[in-house]
């Protein structure tokens, strides 16, 4: 008698999730996300220290360039703190947005040979990036340590503890959900790739990487509320230094993206993992 049947079909919502499935396909999960850290610093001289050196160097830039340069208000928070804090949550937007947005056209070989929850892929490039991104907080946590202790910078961790894990699932909610409503428009539009990463470089000027909203003129603060980042980076500022912004309006607005865009994006993924084959 035969037993432990699995049977696949396609008769499924186009807003499910499939987490048992891909809990039953977990060992896969992993191992995507090592694929992922060991081809990142693979024949690399420092390896895994890349992972530092770029909110290192684009902080560095950002304080010399924009701080005492531009002379851009820093809203009273120590400018390299400041930077860095704006810089490690905008690359794990970006990074998520950009990866999950090619996640077809990069695994066609794979898809095309064997079965498995196709979420899995997505869903493993929000790991491999939130592990980069907890090294690189790691980072900001040492620093912010070293001003509280040498500078007498005043902070209250509890706040970190408390908050912080909530901005972090909004920001994955945001990359994650624009990555897969875009994925399956960068199988025909093969042009879509250069124009998101090119988008994602423009945006960045329209968030509070560089400088407070509080300072945005009345006409630019428009688009500057627009950018769905701005919200959260406000908030991630004011929870650690109880300086800058902390709009209701901003993070609400923040929160209803993320939400339609995560949405949005399993609906369209999933009306699009089953034929997408075809157009590769």
């Amino acid at each position: 008698m035969l037993k432990n049947i699995t049977v696949i079909n396609n008769k499924s919502s186009y807003f499910a999730l499939n987490l048992k499935e891909v809990k039953e396909y977990r060992d896969l999960l992993f191992l995507l996300v090592k694929r992922d850290f060991v081809s990142f610093y693979k024949q690399t001289i420092f390896g895994p220290l890349w992972f530092f050196a770029q909110p290192i160097f684009t902080t560095i830039v950002f304080t010399f360039v924009f701080g005492n340069i531009a002379n851009l208000s820093d809203a009273g928070i120590p400018q390299s703190l400041f930077y860095l804090s704006g810089v490690i949550l905008w690359n794990f937007f970006v990074d998520c947005l950009v990866k999950t947005s090619t996640v077809f056209r990069d695994n066609a070989s794979l898809f095309s040979k064997v079965y498995f929850p196709r979420l899995i892929l997505p869903l493993s490039i929000l790991l491999s990036n939130l592990v980069k991104f907890s090294i690189q907080f790691l980072l900001f946590i040492l620093l912010l340590i070293y001003f509280v202790l040498f500078e007498e910078l005043q902070i209250s961790f509890s706040f970190i503890l408390l908050y912080i894990p909530f901005l972090i699932v909004l920001i994955s909610l945001l990359g994650l959900g624009l990555g897969l409503l875009i994925t399956a428009y960068t199988i025909k539009y093969r042009d879509l790739t250069y124009l998101i990463s090119f988008a994602t470089q423009l945006l960045m000027y329209t968030s509070t990487i560089i400088y407070s909203f509080n300072n945005v003129p009345g006409v630019l603060a428009r688009f500057v509320f627009f950018n769905p980042m701005t919200g959260i980076i406000e908030a991630f500022r004011f929870l650690i230094f109880k300086n800058g912004n902390l709009d209701y309006s901003l993070i609400t607005y923040s929160l209803s993206v993320a939400l339609a865009s995560f949405t949005l994006g399993i609906l369209v993924f999933n009306k699009n993992q089953k034929s997408f084959i075809d157009s590769i």
